[in-house]
Order: C-alpha cells, then structure tokens, then sequence
C-alpha cells in the first residue's frame, strides 16, 4: 500500500518531466510569480492531494482564502501561497497542453494554452513532443488516489479546504 510518500515522489518526477517542455518554450512562457490569469475558483483536486495540502499548509489555510473568482491560494499580489505543495493542475498549467479524444468513434488530438502564452507559432503545428501529454500522469494520480483513498475518487474544491481546517 502506497503512503504519503508516493505523491511526494510522484511530484518529483512530474517536476522533471516538465523541465523540457519548460525550457523548449522559454520564449513563449509567460508565466512567472505573480501571473495567476489561470489561477481560478472552482478548482478540484483528488483527496489526495488535498490532503496533501492541508497538511503542509496550515497557517495558509488558517489564514483567509482569497477573494471569490480567483484561486483561494492567491495572495495579494497574485502569488501562489501554497507553491510547494501545489497540486498536479497547477504544474503543468501554461503548458502547451495535448490530449486525444474520441469524435464519433474516431481519435481527434485537441489542443490547448493559456491565451497569455499564445504567439505567432500556432499550436497546432507544434511537434506532438513538445507539449505537454495529458493522460499519463493524470493515470497515475487517479491511482494514488484510489490507493490511498480506499478506492474512492474523491475530488475537493481547493477553495473548502479553508472550512475543513477552521470546522
């Protein structure tokens, strides 16, 4: 049975699996500390890495949650209060982001970006190895999660995790 552990560990090799696709497209990111366009409410995160959070970030979440319609993780400045234990969405967001989808039976690749990341090279025509490939990792969360959530798929809106600590 997996621990704790494995979601630090699955953090880690996700952070190093990204730095490729970071720094092939150094020149198009946009994102650095204080951008938060992406950062919006309503985000959900597996169980496990709510709790993750909860229990590395308790003075952020006894503190109070940022105004509705932004990331309750926000500060005033718009940085990321809880960037070390953030969770998997928001390490691979801004991304050049890839997946593939069924359309009447058929395979389709979609594609997506933060619009602050968008340039003169369209999306569409970038290699399929330098964007980020959704569904492999996220796989391998959704395990973690049915491991150490005793086969449960919970989901946690990052904004409720504020009212678990301060009930």
């Amino acid at each position: 049975m997996p621990t704790v552990n494995a979601l630090n560990l699955f953090y880690e090799e996700l952070d190093l699996a990204v730095v490729p696709i970071e720094a092939r497209h150094k020149e198009r990111l946009q994102c650095k500390q204080g951008c938060s366009a992406c950062c919006v409410d309503d985000i959900t995160v597996f169980e496990v890495e709510a709790n993750n959070i909860v229990a590395h970030c308790e003075s952020v979440l006894n503190d109070v949650a940022h105004k509705k319609g932004m990331c309750a993780f926000l500060d005033d400045e718009g940085r990321c209060r809880i960037y070390a234990h953030r969770p998997y969405v928001c390490r691979t967001q801004g991304l050049p982001l890839r997946w593939l989808d069924e359309d009447d039976g058929q395979a389709v690749e979609f594609r997506d970006i933060c619009e602050l990341n968008e340039t003169e090279n369209p999306l569409e025509l970038l290699p399929a190895d330098v964007c980020w490939e959704i569904g492999p990792f996220e796989g391998r969360l959704a395990t973690l999660q049915a491991q150490l959530g005793g086969g449960t798929m919970r989901r946690v809106a990052l904004r409720r995790l504020f009212y678990r600590v301060n009930e």
